[in-house]
């Protein structure tokens, strides 16, 4: 047992995890903390320019490498930066610790400067907000946090630590191993419910499989694809998860949802049993009153979290478990039942939709217009990116064509914004990089979105990040000036005005490319992510006209 201080403690804590960085800002609020950092080398604080990018950051760490990620922030104003990056952990199931700093005890309830109730703040997009009561309880206390976060659905919590109760304190602490107080399990599901699912799977004609992030979180790629395989049923990924399963695969034929590929809906309108693994399946409901999905389906739902089980559709068969073992589980029950595949022209149907997927993006190379088309840029991107890119998607139109035009093999290598949030995908990349130096990485946003953070390419050029942005300017907020137009003819607010981006990047020491041609895109592309040791900014102009094909298509 060692004696440390409160900051000290604090910081052992995040050793014992293995946490390698921490992104945040400095703030008086947790001074203490942050001191303690220069007696761990092996953990790297991470200044960044805003407490949202900081969130951010930590996000698409904790996504890309499967391992917590950490921010701190100062109490106040600090914290209350935090809320839209620790919003997008949240729906995005990311385990982000965020470490709050605290106007202290004593100001509680006097409105003295940034003192703050964070924990009323943050308890509805975190699972779990807490206040440190005593020093003597950070240990047990961090370790809660840690096993939150890394449990069942995982998702982001947030520890406020009062300023007056560390200053000066010490504490004995003997840190722990993670596997001596957060377990992972690997929950089988109920055999009883297996065996009712397999038994509709191999009664299936026309089966189909919507592989969710629960597959990516539990490691399931291979059961989903040799379940696939068994069937010769069509694969489709999640709204948001395209990186689920090999995108390459004969029996994949494209991203569901709204911005998805729309051949998939033919196959969700037909199916007769739907295999939903580790996905909330998100808006069902909706979707079975339009008819895009049949009302006479028999839905099977493999959801780690038992709330989310039936929550937006009826389900035949509810099973909560980790998708990984309850695949298994369902294979195992279907090879000794002598599972057969399912009807051939179900399978040849898919196949054709698949080609005609491949052959409508295959012809946007071909888009010859006087301004760029944001899909053919696109069309373009398919060509260029090395296979193992990690691509980040900003909320807003241009990059909404992404759902349905970028490729991915492997999992962890897709990130978007899952409450539509503008600006995170450039922040995102930061964290990214992080997790992943080998890997290229691109943030891809329109000119509104890059300008909410673009304060954090300093960030990466002081970190030395190879990350690379790519920007499709159009000089509005194309989302809303297409709805309003299509919806009230006439538009409010949507203009804007920028400056030349590729110039901004160089100003901060980043490299800066023009693409005004888009022939040009491939090569710039190549020697952005040739520079390993600084951020590169590639602004496109685009057709702003284009994006009311976008709005008709959601």
């Amino acid at each position: 047992m060692a004696t440390m201080t409160a900051g000290q403690a604090v910081v052992e804590s995040l050793r014992a995890e293995g946490v390698k960085y921490v992104f945040g800002i400095i703030g008086v609020s947790f001074l203490d903390i942050a001191d303690a950092f220069n007696d761990a080398p092996d953990i790297k604080f991470i200044s960044t320019r805003h407490e949202q990018g900081a969130a951010c950051m930590a996000s698409a760490y904790a996504r890309m490498s499967g391992e917590p990620g950490v921010c701190m922030a100062t109490g106040g104003p600090g914290s209350v930066n935090l809320v839209g990056g620790i919003y997008n952990a949240y729906m995005a199931h990311a385990p982000v610790i965020a470490i709050s700093g605290h106007a202290g005890m004593d100001a509680q309830y006097r409105q003295y400067g940034q003192e703050l109730d964070n924990t009323a703040i943050f308890s509805s997009i975190t699972k779990l907000a807490m206040t440190v009561p005593k020093v003597e309880r950070i240990p047990d206390l961090m370790r809660h946090c840690f096993r939150v976060a890394m449990s069942g659905k995982k998702g982001p919590v947030i520890i406020d630590f009062p300023s007056d109760i560390m200053r000066n304190a010490s504490i004995d602490m003997v840190p722990q191993s993670p596997e001596v107080y957060r377990p992972v399990l690997h929950e089988p599901g109920d055999p009883a419910t297996i065996r009712s699912a397999a038994q509709a799977i191999q009664q299936a004609r026309r089966p189909l499989i919507i592989a969710g992030g629960g597959v990516t979180d539990s490691g399931a790629e291979d059961e989903v694809v040799a379940l696939a395989e068994l069937l010769q049923a069509p694969m489709v990924t999640s709204y948001r998860r395209n990186d689920a399963i090999p995108n390459d695969h004969n029996l994949y034929v494209g991203p569901f949802g709204t911005r998805g590929a729309p051949e998939t809906s033919d196959l969700s309108a037909q199916a007769d049993v739907i295999i939903g693994i580790g996905t909330r399946l998100f808006g069902f409901s909706n979707l079975m009153e339009r008819g895009s999905v049949s009302p006479d389906a028999r839905i099977i739902q493999i959801e780690i979290d038992p709330e989310e089980l039936g929550r937006n559709c009826p389900v035949y068969a509810g099973i909560r478990g980790d998708a990984k073992s309850v695949l298994s589980a369902i294979m195992e029950t279907l090879k000794a039942s002598g599972a057969e595949p399912c009807d051939p022209a179900w399978t040849r149907q898919a196949e054709d939709l698949r080609a005609r997927r491949q052959q409508r993006l295959g012809a946007e190379s071909n888009i010859a217009t006087p301004l760029i088309s944001p899909r053919r840029v696109y069309a373009e991107l398919r060509k260029a990116l090395p296979s193992d890119t990690i691509t980040i998607l900003d909320a807003g139109a241009c990059a909404a064509y992404g759902y349905d035009r970028t490729n991915y093999s492997s999992p962890r290598t897709f990130i978007s914004p899952p409450v539509g949030g503008l600006g995170y995908s450039m922040p995102e990349a930061i964290g990214a990089k992080l997790a992943r130096p080998d890997s290229p990485v691109i943030a891809i946003s329109g000119d509104g979105g890059f300008l909410f953070n673009s304060q954090e390419l300093e960030t990466a050029v002081r970190e030395h990040l190879g990350t690379v942005t790519l920007i499709m300017n159009n000089n509005e907020w194309g989302s809303e000036k297409a709805l309003q137009t299509n919806l009230f003819g006439r538009t409010i607010g949507s203009e804007l005005t920028n400056p030349r981006f590729d110039k901004l990047a160089e100003l901060y020491g980043a490299r800066g490319f023009y693409v005004d041609s888009i022939d040009q895109l491939g090569d710039v592309l190549k020697e952005a992510f040739a520079t390993k040791d600084r951020p590169s900014v590639i602004e496109v102009p685009v057709d702003p006209k284009d994006l009311s094909n976008l709005v008709r298509q959601g």
